[in-house]
């Protein structure tokens, strides 16, 4: 029989694999059974034994007698794991890296992660385990042995980040931009900024002392502000500007096949070459060289894998695919979107090199925008009338009633009522060697088209 000193022994003292779903149990996971939208996770312990878990832990009555040496109950699942991670986190010595913002949170933590995974151990949030449920898991996933554990802490109401940091108590933190996301709950930019500020206030982290941060617009600005008014020990900004900025980028010129990058550190030049230069991503590159630099890291690690990374599943992953014997590279940006951000993307697709084929631009909608929908839908079709794509497609209700105030557009638009519309005209009309780009925000009708574009057969 499980027993209390048993099960928090193994999981403080133990590298974790902590799993809420059935499918991807492997040997000697710990699955937890939760409550789900149809389903309770005990549905599902039956399953997670035969595959092997070491043990299930619920806070709902087990009917069966079988497998009692396997399951144990909790009253209140979620107070069990808070309790738990708090004890881990007071075990863990290494150093603790918090990554917030508006977009980008999960790339930039599997690009530091990545980096530093290098010479170090780390241990990191899975996947974008970025809410309270989240970040309870990858605290109690966290291997002791790790040099550094980076947490992705992320919130969609206020009150939430000083939740997320007062569990994982960064020492150093960094923030990807401010933009249009959750709108819906936060109204505007300034709550957002001052809710992602609460990342470093000592109030909730008394443990921080160094702010990495992007400074490129007003609401940025502000969290520079508020750091400045916490007597934030150390400051970093990274940015375009040379006048505000310790990083920032001087220049970018075409080298060959790639794109030499000249940057300024602290007043310092300082130049890398690299295969892309499209430019959140060269943000993103940035933020890890000041962390690098910051932290006295060797910066040839960078250097020497700056074009290993891959993109992630959604967030710009190119699939290349033969479809109606036609060679189609497929730019999966399906996790998620907001105005900043589209547009951002529709630009590096209208910029890229399609010599010898087609481009195809599919827009989702972009969700939790509140009040403000109808206006940045319609914003998005106008930036769009400044470039010209071979065909646009559109799929999701507020693109749609949008497009109906455009007059007399110069790009074809072309509407899908769903994602099994917009599938079977894509099976059916690539008739050329073309480029295509999906973005839109999570479970929307273009996410899942996405999903199941990637699985027609063809994908590598």
């Amino acid at each position: 029989m499980l027993n209390k000193q048993f099960i928090e022994n193994y999981i403080l003292n133990n590298d974790n694999k902590i799993k809420i779903n059935s499918k991807y149990i492997l040997k000697n996971d710990i699955f937890i059974a939760l409550q789900g939208e149809h389903f309770h996770g005990n549905d599902f312990i039956e399953e997670s034994i035969k595959k092997g878990v070491k043990f299930c832990i619920t806070d709902k009555k087990i009917t069966t007698k079988l497998h009692k040496n396997k399951i144990y109950k909790v009253k209140n699942i979620f107070l069990f794991l808070k309790k738990l991670s708090i004890k881990k986190r007071k075990l863990f010595k290494g150093k603790v890296i918090g990554i917030t913002g508006s977009a980008g949170k999960t790339t930039l933590k599997e690009l530091l992660s990545f980096f530093l995974n290098k010479k170090y151990k780390v241990s990191f949030s899975e996947k974008s385990y970025n809410n309270l449920l989240g970040v309870l898991i990858s605290i109690l996933n966290i291997n002791l042995k790790s040099k550094y554990a980076i947490f992705e802490l992320g919130t969609n109401n206020f009150g939430e980040i000083k939740t997320l940091v007062n569990l994982t108590q960064p020492s150093q933190v960094l923030i990807s931009n401010i933009q249009s996301t959750h709108l819906e709950n936060f109204k505007n930019k300034i709550n957002i900024a001052k809710e992602k500020s609460d990342i470093f206030n000592p109030k909730y982290n008394p443990k921080i002392e160094t702010l990495f941060q992007l400074n490129t617009n007003k609401y940025e600005n502000l969290v520079n502000k508020i750091a400045k008014k916490n007597k934030l020990r150390n400051i970093i900004t990274i940015g375009k500007d040379k006048n505000i900025n310790n990083y920032y980028i001087e220049s970018v010129k075409q080298h060959k096949q790639k794109y030499l990058i000249n940057l300024s550190i602290n007043k310092k030049n300082f130049s890398l070459i690299t295969k892309n230069n499209i430019s959140h991503r060269l943000m993103n590159l940035i933020f890890c060289i000041a962390f690098f630099n910051f932290n006295k890291l060797s910066i040839k690690t960078i250097l020497q894998n700056v074009d290993k990374f891959k993109p992630i599943v959604g967030r710009g992953l190119i699939f290349q695919k033969q479809i109606n014997n036609f060679k189609i590279k497929f730019i999966d940006e399906t996790y998620n979107a907001n105005p900043d951000t589209m547009k951002q993307s529709i630009k590096y697709f209208y910029q890229m090199n399609s010599k010898g084929f087609d481009k195809i631009l599919i827009l989702g909608n972009m969700n939790e925008l509140g009040k403000h929908t109808s206006k940045f839908h319609l914003q998005i079709l106008k930036f769009l009338e400044k470039f010209k794509f071979e065909i646009i497609i559109i799929c999701g209700e507020f693109f749609e009633l949008a497009i109906s105030k455009i007059k007399n557009p110069h790009n074809n638009y072309i509407i899908k009522k769903n994602e099994d519309d917009l599938f079977e005209y894509m099976k059916s009309n690539l008739n050329k060697n073309s480029i295509v780009m999906a973005k839109c925000s999570n479970n929307t009708n273009v996410n899942k088209f996405g999903k199941k574009f990637i699985n027609l057969k063809g994908s590598k």
